[in-house]
Formats: structure tokens, sequence, C-alpha cells
């Protein structure tokens, strides 16, 4: 099920409508502007470019887009705005452990929406690693099923460093450590695989399940609100039932 689940999620964000496909790219655009901050606008020698561009493109992100972007952000042409990565830790309804990594121009503006976001779906945000402890970052590669050979698959993945390839009945999930990631991810992409996902993401196996209705209608309220917010990167929580719209 959670499988299920997994994979509705990743096929909402690659059907996005036009309004989300352009909050989208405003995300990538600022996740390429930390990748060229302190590296060169040149993927093959940048794996930090190199890793947001495999991102952008699971997500459809146009080429054309992805170089305009890098165009934006590189040399002279730098945007002048300044983000900078701060990760907020927090519980949502019922104890969901949420964690939110965003990047932004206005720490108080970011900080104050969070706050309130978890205040007003009766949650709140913690200290630093009051969360974090139950997660462990990973390497996520995803390639949907589409009839491929499962052994070669699987071959490929692990031969170029993967510690585990999970089959399910949509998706291909392997999964890496952090260091051998963008190495697995560039033998896949070599070997002539489509990534549905592909980033380095945070995972746990201590799940929260939420039986109260409130509780189940506020935790999506906040997913939602977390989701609608340019600065937001990216979300990871421990709900188990979270349902599939």
């Amino acid at each position: 099920m959670a499988g299920h689940s997994k994979w509705n999620n990743i096929k909402r964000k690659k059907e996005a409508s036009d309004a989300k496909k352009a909050q989208i790219f405003t995300k990538i655009g600022r996740k390429i502007a930390i990748a060229l901050r302190d590296g060169s606008p040149d993927p093959a020698i940048n794996s930090a470019l190199r890793d947001v561009i495999a991102t952008a493109k699971s997500l459809n992100v146009p080429n054309d887009n992805i170089q305009r972007m890098i165009a934006k952000y590189s040399g002279a042409n730098a945007d002048s705005a300044a983000y900078e990565s701060i990760t907020y830790e927090g519980y949502g309804p019922g104890g969901v452990a949420v964690i939110v990594e965003t990047l932004t121009d206005n720490r108080n503006r970011t900080a104050g929406e969070m706050r309130h976001y978890f205040d007003k779906c009766g949650g709140n945000l913690g200290a630093t690693n009051c969360v974090s402890w139950q997660f462990s970052k990973r390497g996520i590669i995803v390639i949907e099923n589409e009839g491929q050979d499962e052994d070669e698959i699987m071959m490929q993945a692990l031969e170029a460093g993967a510690d585990d390839v999970i089959v399910e009945e949509e998706m291909f999930e392997i999964v890496t450590s952090p260091e051998s990631f963008s190495s697995v991810r560039d033998a896949l992409e070599q070997a002539g695989y489509a990534f549905a996902q592909a980033e380095v993401s945070l995972v746990t196996d201590n799940m929260t399940t939420l039986t109260n209705e409130d509780d189940i209608k506020n935790m999506q309220k906040l997913l939602s609100l977390l989701d609608d917010n340019d600065d937001v990167q990216n979300v990871y929580h421990n709900w188990e039932n979270e349902t599939d719209e």
C-alpha cells in the first residue's frame, strides 16, 4: 500500500497543472541557484547541478527551461537574490513527525509562515533534531514499470552500487547511499532509463497512523499549505495512511 501511495504522489507531481508547473519551475530555479553558487555551470563537473537537473527532468521540466535557469544564475548574469537553506522540524496533528526543507531569501518570513501553518493545522514547530532522529538519508531513484526486464534493471542497479531494488506493480525503486546516489543515477541514465523520481531523500520506518478524521483532514491541509509555499523545497513525514485523492 505504501508503494501504491508513493507512486500516486509521484504521478500527481509529474501531471501537475499549469499553476503547479510554474511553482515547480520556481523551486527548481532556487535549487539551481544554490548548486551554481560555488560550482561550475557545467553539470559534467558540478555534481550538485547534475543532481538538480535529474530532479528537474523527473518532474517534466523542459530542457530549455533548465538551460535558461542555469544562464540566469550563472556568472555575471546571476540573480541577486541570496537564498539560504533552512530546515524546520515539528509535529503535525496526532504527533506525525514532519521535516520541511526550505530555500529562502527572507528567513523571518519563512519562519513565520512555517509556524503559522503548523499552528493552524493542530501541530507545532519543534527544536532542531526533535524528529530528524527518526529519519535517515537515502538516494531514491524511481523508474516507471513499463514492462522492462526486472532482472536487467536489478543487475545494472546493483552493479552500479545500489543497496537495494524494490519491485512494485507500477515502479522500480532503487535505493542507494547518499554517497553513491550520483554514480548509480548516472549509470542508469547512460543505460537509457528515464526517471520518475531521482533525489536524495529522507526515509523512515517509524510510521504514524492517524485514525481521527479531524487529524487526517488537518494533516492533509498542512501538507497542502507546505506544498503551495514557494520557499518549501521538500517535505518529509511519517504519516502512514496518506490518502490518494
